[in-house]
């Protein structure tokens, strides 16, 4: 297991390369950040030649990539191309509350959605069956964009109609308190977490449904049954575990891709997040700043498609790693 971590690792680098690469070319292509540095009015030209200079906007772009490549390894991601200060303290803060968004979102999605799974397979075509998969589908089919609006929509109207606050519809804090766990920053954070979760919630139920079915329609299912294992002890040990692969793939792709920043929502309900600083910087042509949510996306894929690979093998004795 060990040979095969390392060996996927050392396949990585490349890809970790070659996809910021083609993200640095693609955003650099995007349009003239020189353009924003000029239309500041308290720049002066002075300034604007240093600029120019340090950030090597005079080379072509693969050679700017590779000075890029020093900054990321020698000033952790290097520094804004607009106000000149550094990276890595907005990437952190920011990072810092798209986790905290995620992780409470999918924990509610991959539990309940897991939960609901099984027990649909388990009844099927029962009631709870027919109504989940109701519910699934519907929430399955809603654009993220448009779930969060209605959500915003309908909060606001309460608010407005009966004066009562139950949750907040934009910001994570309304400056009465600094604390990351308090009853502010819940509500603040409650409507994007029920966007993601909702979300989140169809596709973990819809695919751990579909792949019980598939497990218990299976020889060794009915061996086991066959044998007079209680049913509890077939589903929970036997269907469960080898059912679980096909979620685990989707979970470990939606969990690489939402830390590297939940564009639409956090852009909707103006949180603080990688999404909302990735928006704000690609609108600014901020080259860098860009770049750096990019690298760390990626990274956190990578990350956990090998997450993903590793727990195939504890999920499935039959996969092995040589």
């Amino acid at each position: 297991m060990l040979t095969y971590i390392a060996r996927r690792i050392l396949y990585s680098i490349p890809v970790l390369f070659v996809s910021t690469f083609l993200s640095f070319m693609f955003v650099s292509l995007a349009g003239d950040p020189r353009q924003n540095l000029l239309a500041n009015p308290k720049l002066s030209h002075a300034h604007y030649k240093a600029l120019f200079h340090t950030y090597h906007l005079d080379v072509s772009i693969p050679v700017r990539y590779w000075y890029w490549l020093q900054d990321v390894f020698e000033h952790k991601l290097g520094s804004s191309l607009l106000t000149s200060q550094p990276i890595w303290p907005d990437i952190t803060r920011a990072m810092g509350h798209t986790l905290q968004v995620i992780g409470i979102a999918e924990i509610i999605a991959i539990t309940l959605g897991v939960a609901v799974g099984i027990f649909s397979a388990v009844k099927q075509y029962s009631i709870f069956d027919y109504l989940f998969t109701t519910v699934s589908f519907l929430g399955y089919a809603m654009p993220t964009f448009w779930l969060a609006l209605l959500l915003q929509i309908l909060f606001t109207d309460i608010y407005l109609s009966y004066n009562v606050r139950i949750f907040y519809t934009s910001g994570l804090n309304s400056g009465v308190t600094s604390n990351t766990w308090s009853l502010d920053r819940l509500q603040h954070i409650a409507l994007p977490v029920a966007t993601l979760a909702i979300i989140s919630f169809a596709v973990y139920s819809r695919y751990m449904r579909a792949s019980m079915l598939d497990v218990i329609s299976t020889d060794y299912i009915r061996t086991a049954r066959a044998k007079g294992l209680p049913e509890r002890l077939v589903i929970m040990r036997h269907v469960f575990r080898n059912a679980l692969i096909p979620v685990v793939t989707v979970a470990a792709l939606n969990i690489g891709g939402l830390l590297g920043g939940a564009i639409i929502t956090e852009t909707i309900f103006s949180l603080d997040g990688m999404g909302y600083y990735f928006i704000q910087k690609l609108g600014q042509l901020d080259v860098y700043a860009v770049m750096a949510y990019l690298a760390i996306t990626s990274l956190f894929i990578i990350i956990f498609n090998l997450i993903a690979d590793v727990v195939y093998g504890y999920l499935d004795p039959r996969i092995r790693y040589d």
